[in-house]
């Protein structure tokens, strides 16, 4: 069976209301909810929430930050998941951005890929019960003090190859996002490699993606949304790198390089259309499904739905996104 996700909680819709939606997101043919973690919520209290109000629905994080919880918390919040979502949970870690990690969180992201490979490694062995010491993350003698039946799946947060690779490499699923359907075979081509050299079977890799669905607007309001969207994303060091390597370097040069002047206004409206185009889904409902189903032909095996908002008021927001869910659905 095919997965079928989406970005949980909804946004305009406050935790307790998803109660009763869950259950009807469930017979409405979808497999998977998965948090994010930004400026909102965090990634494990609605999936915790998730866990009580749901009986099938695959549960994940996308992703829980490696840098602003330990690792010995981390093992200790992803066993508690898996025992209140018996094999329905799976944690997804990710190094995030200097954003998060550093102006938000007053931490220092430093050798994210180290960080990364060596949280990875440490939470596998305490899930698995055994006693953990990492000189790389300062822990000495950590045990888990509850034993899991089932140990949850880990994804690993990528963009580029050397990430990429680590989860071809080391877990179970990759977590992609920000990226265009034709963009998907690159993507996934080096995790799936990665996979093979490690000896292990690249097709059982789980390859997750977020991707941006724009609700029915005016085409100008929808341009104007991505262009900022893109904008702010686009131009970090991260994403730029990423966007690089894809091949959009000189797409997005006269859009960065008004950012990096400082004029903020010229970058937004220096966004090409062609790219907004590419990386948001938008048209009437056949037109998304189709460019969803071009994701999963290129590779994606968990295409996971972000409903990107256009109206101010929440609960307009809430009503647009279960409209959304509604004509997205695979029952």
């Amino acid at each position: 069976m095919e997965r079928w996700g989406f970005t949980f909680p909804l946004d305009g819709l406050p935790l307790p209301a998803h109660r009763k939606l869950l259950p009807q997101i469930e017979s409405w043919g979808y497999t998977d909810l998965w948090t994010a973690e930004a400026d909102g919520t965090d990634a494990f209290t609605p999936a915790a929430v998730a866990a009580a109000y749901s009986s099938k629905l695959r549960i994940g994080t996308a992703i829980a930050n490696v840098f602003t919880r330990g690792p010995a918390l981390l093992a200790m919040t992803a066993a508690t998941m898996a025992e209140a979502a018996p094999g329905r949970f799976c944690l997804g870690l990710g190094a995030s951005s200097p954003a998060i990690v550093e102006n938000w969180n007053g931490m220092e992201l430093r050798r994210p890929l180290e960080r990364v490979r060596e949280t990875v490694r440490f939470v596998r062995k305490a899930l698995a019960g055994e006693k953990v010491a990492s000189e790389a993350l300062g822990v000495r003698g950590f045990r888990l003090g509850r034993r899991l039946a089932e140990t949850p799946p880990i994804f690993i947060g990528a963009l580029r190859e050397k990430m990429l690779a680590l989860a071809g490499s080391e877990a179970e699923g990759v977590i992609i996002n920000w990226l265009s359907a034709e963009d998907v075979p690159q993507t996934v081509a080096v995790a799936r490699q990665a996979a093979a050299d490690a000896g292990r079977d690249p097709d059982a890799l789980e390859v997750a993606c977020r991707i941006f669905v724009m609700p029915p607007a005016p085409d100008e309001v929808l341009r104007l949304i991505g262009k900022r969207a893109i904008a702010g994303y686009f131009t970090t060091p991260v994403y730029s790198a990423f966007h690089q390597w894809l091949g959009r370097g000189e797409a997005l040069r006269p859009m960065l390089e008004a950012w990096q002047a400082g004029d903020r206004k010229s970058a937004t409206e220096l966004v090409p259309d062609k790219v907004i185009e590419e990386i948001f889904v938008m048209g009437d409902r056949q037109e998304r499904l189709d460019k969803i189903e071009a994701y999963c032909r290129n590779g994606v095996t968990v295409p996971i739905f972000s409903f990107i908002p256009t109206a101010l008021e929440p609960e307009q927001q809430a009503e647009t996104a279960v409209t959304m869910l509604k004509e997205l659905a695979r029952t």
